[in-house]
Formats: C-alpha cells, sequence, structure tokens
C-alpha cells in the first residue's frame, strides 16, 4: 500500500511546484494569449503557459486530496492584546473536504468572540470592491452578517503604532470564497476592526 501524502507535505509539493513554474522550469506549451497563431507569434506566453501549468497541477493535487480523502486544515495560532487563540482554516492553496468545513463551522463561534474581545471600542469596517472601498458599520450590522455565514477566519496587521483585526465571515467552499469564484454559492465578507480615527490597510 503506497503511502498516503499529509496535509503538510501537499503544501511542501505545491510550494515547490509553484517556484519551478515561476523559474520558467514547467510550461504548458499548448496555451497561446488568442488562439490565432498569427497573432500568438509576437505575444509573449510564458507567463500564462507558467500561469496554467500551476493551475493544472494544483487541480491534480485537489483530486489526490478528494480521493485520498486529505484535509486542507491548517492550524493558527493568534495573539493580540495578550490574548491568544488556535484555531483552523484552509491552506489557500488546498480545498475543503466536507469534514473540514464541518470543523470550520464548529469553530466559527470561537472566532468570532475572540475577535469582538480584541476588537472592543475599534472602529468597524466593511470591505468592499474587492477591498478597495470601505464603509463602517455598527456592531448591529456586523450581527447580521455573523448569522447568515457559515465559518471565519482572522488576519492581523500590527505595529507599534497600529492595530488592524480582519475578520473573514464565509459561506460554502473557502476555496471559492477566498478569490469570489463562487457566488453566489460561496462567498465572503470582511470586517476590519481598526483603533478610532484610524482607516483599514489590509
Amino acid at each position: 500500500m503506497s503511502q498516503v501524502y499529509t496535509t503538510q507535505e501537499l503544501i511542501q509539493i505545491l510550494a515547490a511546484e509553484r517556484q519551478a513554474c515561476l523559474k520558467g522550469k514547467r510550461l504548458k506549451l499548448e496555451m497561446t494569449v488568442s488562439g490565432n497563431p498569427v497573432i500568438d507569434q509576437f505575444i509573449s506566453t510564458d507567463g500564462l503557459q507558467q500561469f496554467t501549468a500551476y493551475q493544472d497541477f494544483k487541480t491534480a493535487i485537489h483530486e489526490y486530496q478528494k480521493e485520498n480523502r486529505v484535509s486542507g486544515i491548517i492550524w493558527r495560532e493568534l495573539t493580540v492584546k495578550g490574548k491568544k487563540l488556535h484555531y483552523p482554516e484552509i491552506d489557500t492553496e488546498l480545498i475543503a473536504l466536507n469534514c473540514d468545513l464541518e470543523i470550520l463551522k464548529a469553530a466559527k463561534n470561537s472566532v468570532v468572540e475572540f475577535w469582538y474581545e480584541v476588537s472592543i471600542e475599534m472602529d468597524l469596517y466593511l470591505s468592499f470592491n474587492n477591498s478597495k472601498q470601505y464603509q463602517q458599520i455598527a456592531t448591529s450590522d456586523l450581527e447580521r452578517i455573523v448569522q447568515r455565514t457559515e465559518w471565519a477566519s482572522l488576519c492581523k496587521w500590527e505595529n507599534s503604532s497600529f492595530l488592524e483585526m480582519i475578520l473573514q465571515l464565509g459561506w460554502g467552499k473557502p476555496e471559492e470564497a477566498y478569490y469570489k469564484r463562487g457566488r453566489p454559492r460561496s462567498g465572503s465578507e470582511y470586517i476590519h476592526a481598526v483603533n478610532p480615527g484610524n482607516r483599514p490597510i489590509g
């Protein structure tokens, strides 16, 4: 019986393959920009061929995950204002299995509660237009979003004079929600908490 790769091993394999593609060691040679051979001879397709080669490899890894039931979950630890949280999220290069989604759903409340604790008295903003614009919101607005989403994740931007806590509230498949490819069946909203008078940067 052959060995089944672990989540961490798949992450390392994908990272190595991504580097090989970026260095031009992997190309999908049949990939063209326009499909017209007269036009394509004047256009460099290297970047597109590298990107497509990596996407094809990543798709094969996702199939491997499904066939071998290899989780896409990685465990994160976050410390903010002396408070610590250990929580699950899906690695951005992997997919979530159904059992992974159940783990994310079970962790949602603890992630949201932690975010509430560390963002007390901070200003809240909802990002839209691919995080190019922000709308200040009230806690009641946030509570409505929390109620209609399935899972949560966190991100922190911090230095000695600035703190921004980003709460991602999602539904459906995280791998589709991250890049807004799966709407309406998968997606997410990003809530930014910043100290009063500051604007989000993340």
